[in-house]
């Protein structure tokens, strides 16, 4: 994801993958006695273990095993950046320098200390090699001030870093046995890899072996400086969702990651079903190029549109878990909009929208992609439904399901004249979601350029400057009241994360960047 247009692809496809792939590979072991090794199913997608170049969710599940970060969340609490390699930080008052102190005694797994030199080369790594992740630190200077504090420098206010920090890509390498193994820190870099079969890092777990398309198996760091982790083998396997509901009711995982709302139904008493709104929004976009629509460029068309839609019956196809998503920034991270300024359904009050719009029994095509699933929650349904709603209003939808490439192509395009799309977080920071303003990435897909609406726009460079929580979330409870006033996207649901776990597995809380943190697990 070099780019935030990359990332939908990325996530598109990431999802995809969840949605088609088979159970594949050698099988793992089962869980020995006294707890020691932990099987996880989950449909993969995986390209890399090189932290410089991993992006897709499983790869963040193994690189958060055996990285360490400078920062971290705890558990799964998102609005706050929290101390890991770095003891401390501090953010500039103009939001331009991120100052962090190292914590001193942190060591790799092969016992050398955790420099300031390590931080620098691992940084710069990402930020130079241009592989997927490097646009989290795009316009960021990485410098050693001393042997202990590390300086991030901004072109513009990016009070977003501390939040992007603890992301697994970002994580320390151990820069002598990384350069040794053909690091570079640019576009020559040559140590995937070695990175593929060899972890270089801090974390609890290393690599003991990888298979992008079968298995990942880490064992514990015997020299991890943190609290040791309760088993000391976890097996990731690719497993197909029907088939990771069987392994998981049988015994032969602990944990399973990728099951449907309809999966988790009538689950044993001996199974725990962790169900929790995910951080993916899907939404409606209307196309405000009057070249691809007349009818979707009307702001009362829109305003029928957004009152004319059943939130409640969408969140009952998505089961429980679900939740509405009252703005574009979902409800874990900071600025999102209460619940109670979600919007309710009007049906009198869309069908005067409408009347006042002049569009008379208005038709419009509805694009969104047949093959892929968000949280093992089809699209089709949910169109079917917003189909049936709006027929109510006035509107007719003319159905246009594609395959998820010919779909995705129209959608970055901007060629769409409604489309039925999600976002999931780059990162967790609602800076994320400025993509949605006029002339910015999604705000683009949907036909609105720059200079279309410079109340929004004007409400979204004050967000990006602001600092500190308080202001930061005033400023995105503004944009997002704004934008649902005269934007053209319609928040609908943010689907349920369902996990589900063996009675003897403790600690599990869902992250909306690394799903889950296998150190965790066992030691609550």
């Amino acid at each position: 994801m070099a780019t935030r247009s990359q990332t939908a692809a990325v996530l598109l496809a990431g999802a995809l993958a969840l949605a088609a792939c088979g159970s594949g590979g050698a099988p793992a072991p089962a869980a020995q006695s006294g707890g020691k090794t932990l099987v996880i199913d989950t449909s993969f997608d995986l390209k890399t273990a090189d932290p410089g170049r991993t992006y897709e969710p499983t790869g963040l599940i193994v690189g958060k095993a055996t990285y360490e970060t400078l920062l971290t969340f705890d558990g799964g609490d998102v609005t706050k950046p929290v101390p890991a390699l770095a003891e401390s930080y501090e953010l500039s008052k103009d939001g331009k320098v991120l100052t962090l102190k190292l914590k001193q005694g942190s060591t790799f797994a092969d016992g050398s200390a955790i420099t300031a030199d390590d931080v620098v080369f691992s940084l710069t790594r990402v930020r130079d090699m241009k592989g997927t992740p490097s646009f989290l630190l795009d316009g960021v200077e990485i410098a050693k001030t001393d042997d202990s504090t590390i300086t991030l420098t901004s072109e513009k206010p990016n009070a977003a870093l501390p939040y992007i920090l603890p992301n697994p890509a970002l994580g320390i390498l151990n820069s002598k046995v990384a350069k040794q193994n053909g690091a570079t820190a640019d576009a020559q870099d040559k140590a995937e890899q070695y990175l593929n079969a060899n972890s270089a890092g801090s974390g609890p777990y290393q690599i003991e072996s990888f298979n992008v398309s079968s298995q990942v198996v880490l064992k514990a760091n015997p020299k991890y400086h943190g609290a040791k982790p309760a088993y000391e083998k976890v097996v990731i396997r690719n497993v197909e969702a029907a088939t990771q509901k069987l392994n998981v009711q049988r015994g032969d995982s602990q944990v399973a990651l990728n099951l449907s709302g309809d999966q988790v139904t009538n689950m044993p008493a001996t199974l725990q079903v962790n169900k929790t709104a995910s951080a993916n929004v899907i939404f409606l976009l209307a196309n405000q190029d009057s070249a691809i629509s007349k009818t979707t460029t009307n702001a009362k068309f829109v305003e029928a549109v957004r009152k004319g839609v059943d939130y409640a019956g969408l969140l009952e196809l998505a089961g429980e878990g679900s939740t509405q998503a009252p703005g574009v920034i979902p409800s874990q991270l900071l600025g999102a909009l209460p619940a109670d300024q979600a919007v309710k359904r009007d049906v009198e009050g869309a069908k005067a929208a409408l009347a006042e719009s002049g569009l008379s029994a208005p038709s419009v095509k509805l694009e969104y992609p047949t093959e892929l699933t968000v949280n093992g929650l089809s699209f089709q349904p949910l169109a079917e439904r917003i189909q049936a709603n709006l027929k109510e209003v006035g509107i007719t939808v003319d159905l246009q399901p594609a395959p998820v490439t010919t779909a995705l192509d129209n959608y970055r395009n901007g060629k769409e004249e409604m489309g039925l799309w999600y976002w999931g977080p780059d990162y967790p920071d609602p800076s994320d979601y400025l993509a949605f303003l006029p002339g910015q990435t999604v705000g683009k897909r949907a036909g609105w350029q720059s200079g279309a609406a410079k109340d929004i726009e004007a409400a979204g460079e004050k967000a990006a400057a602001a600092i500190g929580d308080e202001a930061r979330t005033e400023a995105y409870v503004d944009v997002q009241t704004k934008l649902n006033a005269a934007g053209p996207f319609v928040p609908l649901i943010q689907p349920s994360q369902n996990i589900v776990t063996a009675a003897s597995v403790t600690g599990l809380e869902y992250h909306p960047v690394w799903t889950v943190d296998v150190a965790d697990l066992g030691t609550k």
